[in-house]
């Protein structure tokens, strides 16, 4: 699909890495479709001894870890993720609500060609 996009939209798509080929386009990073990479989706079980839980963070979180010099309140158990959504709200729900139009051309492009 990455190489299908830049094929059809070579001046706004690339799918190689090389950063001088990414200024200015959408670098769509086919790479990370692999059993041994660690990005994963929002809630997601990461595969660990003891389960952590992809969770979103807020700005404020990030920063508040950033001045103490120490990211460990930001990794979640699957219990303490449910905790969070029912305490505070669910950081991701807006990627539900949000209207979004693909480029022109892209919403009626051929899958195949």
């Amino acid at each position: 699909m990455a190489a299908l996009l830049e094929r059809m939209w070579p001046d706004r798509v690339v799918s190689r890495m090389e950063k001088r080929l990414r200024t200015g386009r959408v670098f769509v990073d086919w790479s990370q479709n692999d059993v041994h990479k660690t990005t994963v989706n929002v809630y997601s079980l990461r595969a660990q001894p003891t389960p952590t839980v992809s969770a979103p963070l807020s700005w404020e979180e990030l920063a508040g870890a950033a001045r103490r010099g120490c990211a460990g309140g930001l990794v979640f158990t699957p219990a303490q993720v449910l905790e969070r959504v029912a305490r505070e709200k669910d950081l991701a729900s807006p990627v539900l609500s949000v209207r979004q139009r693909p480029p022109a051309g892209l919403d009626s492009a051929p899958l195949c060609g």
